[in-house]
């Protein structure tokens, strides 16, 4: 009989749409698919995600999480990883940053996901003052998951179209970790035409990785969130972060690759959930 583990546990801090799949939608099946218990603090409750779609609704809850975090730690609650994605304003910023200070410990994972910009602009609820907020919550962190864009306002760099050379994504990684992270994931990487896909950098072995995949015509909302959800997972089950990334890549561009086929309506996210049972396998979880 396989000998019963401990059962990780992430406490993941994201908005939540109710329709359009992102953040809290995206990250609680993917982890839980994983085998992994997910604990969600939301920051904003949404009628839909915002990306191409009006007239949604938007409650903020930047109140409750300090309350969040204080119940939590009453209960002496322990998390594997920290997993931080949107926030909409230097309040939440700084009650975050309060959050990994109570659970952090010496053997837990802070997983930031610095979301804010794409396509060289920043989204427009925020400005580049919030860039340089974001970059101090980075460095509580043990591993940033940035897209170039939000990897060159973490920086406060101006956005270089692609595609790009390694010279520059290489100097880029390592800039990011003069943030003070030791592990980078830096998504929307490509060299050409043909494959779009991560740079990965961990600043303890100097190791840069490059994990690429066939690029698939289209913008596709909530991809960032299903990356970063599944590189987690990949993480938690025990693969090293070149191993986790691969997984991520995969499952994130068969999950494109299904919507693109089927013609869907690209605001509405992509086709995960029937990604799933392969990226069991790729975790040899079954």
């Amino acid at each position: 009989m396989k000998k019963m583990t401990r059962q990780k546990r992430v406490a993941a801090i994201h908005d939540i749409s109710g329709f359009g799949k992102c953040s809290l939608t995206v990250a609680l099946p993917i982890l839980s698919s994983a085998g992994i218990e997910t604990s969600a603090l939301p920051t904003a409750v949404l009628s839909t995600h915002t990306g191409g779609i009006s007239g949604f609704t938007y409650r903020d809850l930047t109140e409750d999480i300090r309350p969040f975090t204080r119940h939590w730690h009453s209960l002496g609650l322990h998390f594997d990883a920290v997993y931080s994605g949107f926030l909409g304003s230097f309040e939440q910023l700084e009650l975050v940053s309060e959050f990994f200070d109570t659970f952090k410990t010496k053997d837990n994972l802070i997983f930031v996901d610095p979301v804010m910009a794409d396509n060289g602009e920043m989204y427009k609820i925020f400005t580049p003052e919030f860039a340089k907020g974001m970059a101090n919550l980075c460095r509580k962190a043990d591993i940033i998951v940035p897209n170039i864009t939000e990897a060159a306002f973490l920086l406060g760099k101006t956005f270089q179209e692609g595609p790009y050379t390694k010279n520059y994504i290489e100097k880029m990684l390592m800039d990011l970790t003069t943030l003070g992270v030791e592990k980078v994931v830096l998504t929307g990487v490509f060299f050409d035409d043909k494959e779009l896909g991560a740079a990965t950098y961990d600043k303890n072995t100097g190791a840069i990785d490059y994990i690429l995949a066939s690029r698939i015509p289209g913008y596709y909302h909530g991809t960032g969130d299903v990356f970063g959800s599944a590189l987690l997972a990949g993480l938690l089950n025990g693969f090293n972060l070149k191993e986790a990334t691969r997984i991520a890549v995969r499952f994130t561009t068969e999950s494109i690759s299904r919507t693109y086929r089927a013609k869907t309506d690209i605001r509405f996210g992509v086709d995960f959930e029937r990604s799933i049972p392969e990226f069991l396998k790729d975790l040899k979880l079954v």
